[in-house]
C-alpha cells in the first residue's frame, strides 16, 4: 500500500514538472497579464470612481491648488502604459504625473507655462532623474515651438526604441477661469471668453495627438463650471475638441471631488445657500475621459 502511494506521488510530481507555464498575455499598451486577470481587482474598470481622500505618500503632497489626485495617475498608468514608457503631461503643474511615473517605473515629459513653477518642481527630483527619467519644459502647450521642443526630448528618451513620441498623454487644463493660475496671457485660465478657452484647448489637444504614438491613449481630467446662471459643460465641450483633432473617445468616468478640496470650511455652507437660492446643484464630481489615437 505504501509502495503504491509513493509511485502515485512520484507520478503526480512528474506531471506537475511537465506542466507548461503560459506566457503572459498582454496588450501592446500595458503590462496586465490577461491570463491572470483576476489578480487586478485594484484596477477600476467602472465609470464611477470614488476616493475618500488624496494620497499624500510616495512623494505626493497637496502643495498646489488645482492639481489632480495621484490615485488617478496610478489607475491610468497601470491600465494604459508599460514599464519604461514615456508619459507626456501638457499641463504639468506641481508634477503629479512625473512623481507617479517614477513610482511606477515609467518616465515623464512635462510642459509648464511658469518658469518659477518649473524651478520649484525640479527640486522634487534628483539631478540624475532630471537627466534620465523626467524632463520639464517651460513653454506654452498651444504652440508649434513647444511641440518641437517636446518632440526633441521624446526623440532622446526613445532613441533606443527608435521613437520620437510619447506612449501616454495627460491633459489636466484649467477649468476655464475658475482658478487663475498666473497673470500670463497664454494661460488658459486667463481667456477672455469660454470660446477662446475651447479654441486654445483644441490647439493643445492637436499637439497631444501629434506627439502620441499611434494606438496609444490620452486622458483628459476636467470638471464643469457654473457661469452666467447656467451650467457650462466644459468636460463634454473639451471632449468634442479632442475628437475634432482625431482622437476616439473610449471612456467617460465620473470621479467624486468631495473630500479633495482644501480648507473648505464655511465656504461649503455659503455654496449650499447659493444653490438653494439659485436653483442649481453644487458640483461634487469631475470627469476622467480616455481617448485613443487610432
Amino acid at each position: 500500500m505504501a509502495k503504491n502511494t509513493v509511485k502515485k506521488s512520484e507520478s503526480q510530481g512528474q506531471s506537475q514538472s511537465l506542466r507548461v507555464v503560459k506566457a503572459p498575455k498582454t496588450k501592446p499598451y500595458n503590462d496586465i497579464d490577461l491570463n491572470n486577470w483576476k489578480v487586478y481587482s485594484h484596477i477600476k474598470t467602472g465609470t464611477l470612481w470614488e476616493f475618500a481622500s488624496r494620497d499624500k505618500s510616495n512623494g505626493h503632497s497637496y502643495d498646489y491648488h488645482g492639481n489632480y489626485i495621484p490615485q488617478i495617475a496610478t489607475q491610468l498608468f497601470e491600465r494604459y502604459t508599460k514599464k519604461n514608457d514615456v508619459v507626456l503631461d501638457l499641463f504639468f503643474g506641481s508634477g503629479t504625473s512625473a512623481i507617479e511615473a517614477l513610482n511606477m517605473e515609467r518616465r515623464c515629459v512635462g510642459v509648464e507655462l511658469k518658469q518659477e513653477m518649473v524651478d520649484y518642481v525640479s527640486g522634487k527630483f534628483s539631478k540624475k532623474e532630471l537627466v534620465t527619467d523626467v524632463n520639464i519644459i517651460c513653454g506654452d502647450s498651444t504652440t508649434e515651438e513647444t511641440k518641437e521642443k517636446v518632440r526633441a526630448r521624446l526623440e532622446i528618451m526613445g532613441k533606443e526604441q527608435g521613437k520620437d513620441t510619447a506612449q501616454f498623454v495627460v491633459l489636466h487644463p484649467p477649468y476655464d477661469d475658475i482658478i487663475k493660475f498666473s497673470d500670463k496671457k497664454e494661460d488658459l485660465s486667463n481667456c477672455e471668453t469660454t470660446e477662446e478657452f475651447y479654441y486654445l484647448f483644441e490647439k493643445v489637444a492637436k499637439n497631444a495627438y501629434d506627439l502620441l504614438e499611434k494606438g496609444r491613449f490620452a486622458a483628459l481630467i476636467i470638471g464643469d463650471e457654473y457661469k452666467n446662471s447656467r451650467v457650462e459643460p466644459l468636460g463634454f465641450e473639451c471632449m468634442k475638441r479632442m475628437e475634432n483633432v482625431g482622437f476616439v473617445t473610449k471612456a467617460i468616468v465620473v470621479k467624486n471631488i468631495t473630500g479633495n478640496e482644501k480648507a473648505k470650511g464655511k465656504t461649503a455652507n455659503l455654496w449650499r445657500y447659493r444653490a438653494l437660492a439659485g436653483g442649481f446643484n453644487i458640483f461634487e464630481h469631475e470627469y476622467i475621459m480616455t481617448f485613443q489615437k487610432v
